[in-house]
């Protein structure tokens, strides 16, 4: 089974026990703070990937690191998972999590590529054409693509609106080519 599904079920499985005893807000904390040991203490990554700690030590470790500090549910999870020796899955499955999250409570996460900085108007204008296409709560996440020649790219689920000028140029060639013929 590849690791993504591993995760999306272990990701199913937290988020519904979560929702059951109402401690949703709580995990989804203790992950936002766990994600932030992984990404910025090395070692930590490096740890919950070493294959040649036993899960005993590591159990040790997780408790001296995080019993205190998270919820019970999120410090259950965690050890469960490094009994079955799958804590090398925990950045996956916190964004997975956070996914699953963002669905149940009606939030889109959408990138958008341009080439050069949206101003706060253009912000807000594509954020409110986005919610009413969607009828959703809309995050725009924004990245600077120097490879648009101009323009910008939406994604989103399953979903690419294209307004690049290398599309536009392409809409273009179309329409003279189908003209000529």
């Amino acid at each position: 089974m590849s690791d993504i599904r591993s995760a999306y079920r272990y990701a199913i499985a937290i988020i519904g026990v979560a929702e059951e005893t109402k401690c949703l807000d709580e995990v989804n904390r203790d992950f936002q703070f766990i994600e932030k040991m992984i990404n910025e203490i090395r070692e930590f990554s490096l740890f919950l990937k070493n294959p040649i700690l036993n899960d005993l030590k590591k159990k040790q470790i997780l408790t001296e690191l995080l019993e205190k500090k998270v919820n019970a549910l999120t410090f259950k999870f965690i050890i469960l998972l490094t009994t079955k020796d799958r804590e090398g899955l925990l950045p996956e499955i916190i964004r997975q999590f956070y996914r699953l999250r963002d669905e149940r409570i009606g939030i889109l996460n959408v990138t958008a590529r341009t080439t050069v900085k949206f101003t706060s108007t253009q912000e807000q204008e594509l954020v409110r054409r986005l919610a009413a296409a969607t009828k959703k709560q809309v995050r725009v996440k924004y990245i600077i693509d120097p490879s648009l020649k101009g323009g910008f790219t939406v994604k989103f689920d399953d979903t690419v609106w294209d307004a690049s000028v290398a599309r536009q140029l392409d809409l273009l060639r179309q329409k003279f080519m189908e003209s000529v013929s």
